[in-house]
């Protein structure tokens, strides 16, 4: 299958000094979800942020590597530019606009469509289908909504844009579980009918893994491991070191510090 998106060897540099990716590569093919996975502070923000062509404002730049959507570089284009070509980023946090209504903050999405109102008011009745909770929502000030509700706000708006590709900044950050679930299942849902394909950057590993088809593992700016979901969920190391558990009844009496550093460096880097 042909990948929608290519980033090749990628270096991210901010304020020219620090060194944030050091030869980031990862492909996303068409119609898939593929997960960015890794702790706090690994470069999976930096990693979109990259993509989307929005690290300027961050004082970041990307001095090496390429970036390719639909086999064409897109390193140089303005994040407009991106996306009206159907690229579409979530930022971690959600972002809506606070004095807006839910319905508001949703048609803020379509500002760059040129198609008919029809069309648009047609788009964001199924924008309703898929997020029932927002239609109950619609007349409501987005900063009296749950943070559940902002983040399918946030990611309704993005389809309100009719994109190809979303890049979704760490979607389960500050939700409650049953919600991280009740998100995920509309993320894979609007994956498979509206046949969009997802960039996730995510530090919950397993409901990423649940739902992802292909995973890319992060540390310190370096992809250390990538495979399918399936492959990473059964792998020791990413069972142990991401997933808790532990590889066998002696380790699980271990310190977790003692034993992460030193095991993890000798597999992977051997």
């Amino acid at each position: 299958m042909s990948a929608l998106l290519s980033v090749k060897n990628i270096e991210v540099i901010y304020d020219h000094v620090i060194l944030v990716l050091k030869g980031v590569s990862l492909e996303v093919p068409e119609g898939k979800v593929v997960s960015l996975l890794g702790a706090n502070g690994a470069g999976k923000s930096t990693t979109l942020k990259a993509i989307s062509n929005i690290l300027a404002a961050e004082r970041g730049d990307v001095t090496k590597g390429s970036i390719e959507y639909k086999n064409e570089r897109i390193d140089q284009l303005s994040p407009h530019d991106l996306v009206k070509r159907g690229v579409i980023q979530v930022m971690e946090g959600r972002h809506c606009f606070a004095h807006l209504s839910i319905e508001d903050n949703l048609m803020t999405g379509a500002y760059t469509r040129t198609d008919s109102h029809a069309d648009i008011k047609n788009d964001l009745d199924k924008i309703y289908t898929y997020f029932p909770r927002l239609k109950t929502r619609r007349k409501s000030q987005a900063a009296y909504t749950s943070g559940g509700e902002q983040q399918m706000c946030a990611i309704g708006r993005a389809m309100m844009a009719k994109p190809e590709m979303v890049l979704l900044d760490e979607p389960s950050m500050g939700l409650a579980p049953q919600i991280v679930e009740e998100v995920f299942e509309i993320v894979k849902d609007l994956n498979q009918r509206e046949k969009v394909s997802f960039l996730l950057a995510e530090q919950n590993t397993m409901i990423a893994l649940r739902y992802s088809d292909y995973g890319y593992i992060l540390e310190n700016g370096r992809v250390v491991m990538d495979g399918t979901s399936d492959d990473l969920r059964n792998n020791e190391d990413v069972k142990e070191f991401y997933l808790g558990v532990a590889a066998n009844d002696d380790e699980e009496r271990q310190s977790f510090k003692d034993v992460k550093s030193y095991r993890r460096r000798k597999r992977w880097l051997s």
